[in-house]
């Protein structure tokens, strides 16, 4: 799986096609954070921007090989691995956008009103969650379950409005508990909320995966 990972890493950073969704995350980021604001806000926009953002990704990772050349890396390691390196490097690589932007969140915001660490902490783990939860939907709405790339686009940015607005969504579950410890100054930490952000990714990743091994 090493070799994997490293294999879909390379193809997207060479690709460049990541510049894209990194740029209009870092503007969203930019745009909605202001110096001065409480901590724990600023981090739940950070988490909130990373649901259309892994989803972006994911659907940038899946798709990135070329048919053929496809075929060849699921001939010699197994779509169901092919396809989960996939998801895990688009996760992995949202992640790391997101840490950058909330270190811009806690050197720029106003750490009086909350515990700096206990705020990292939960904004760690909200992060994880909206990324879960993004990764869920990209899985969901990219090949192989939708092949139509202008299908997967418009099923991709509704998925990503429905995790933030449903009130059943980990990802909205996050971020409301980081926007209420703005105000009150107690940060509860998001565990419920990156339990079911979890269950999901790990139910649609399955889904894709196993997607993928039945249309080789």
């Amino acid at each position: 799986m090493t070799a994997l990972l490293r294999y879909q890493g390379a193809l997207l950073l060479r690709s460049q096609r990541w510049l894209a969704p990194l740029i209009t995350y870092a503007a969203f980021v930019a745009v909605g954070i202001r110096p001065g604001d409480p901590v724990p806000d600023s981090l739940g926009l950070v988490a909130a921007g990373l649901v259309p953002a892994t989803a972006w990704l994911v659907r940038i990772c899946v798709s990135a090989e070329p048919d053929a050349a496809r075929d060849c890396t699921a001939a010699a390691a197994g779509p169901v691995r092919v396809h989960a390196a996939a998801l895990l490097t688009a996760s992995a690589g949202a992640l790391i956008a997101g840490a950058g932007a909330a270190a811009v969140a806690l050197l720029t915001g106003d750490r009086a009103g909350a515990d700096p660490g206990a705020a990292a902490l939960a904004g760690a783990l909200a992060m994880a969650a909206c990324a879960l939860t993004g990764a869920a939907v990209g899985a969901l709405c990219s090949r192989p379950l939708i092949r139509r790339r202008g299908y997967a686009v418009l099923a991709g940015c509704l998925g990503s409005l429905l995790a933030l607005v449903l009130a059943s969504s980990p990802a909205r579950d996050a971020v409301s508990a980081l926007v209420t410890a703005g105000r009150s100054g107690t940060v509860p930490l998001p565990l419920t909320a990156l339990a079911g952000a979890l269950l999901l990714a790990a139910g649609a990743g399955t889904t894709a995966c196993l997607a993928a091994a039945r249309r080789r």
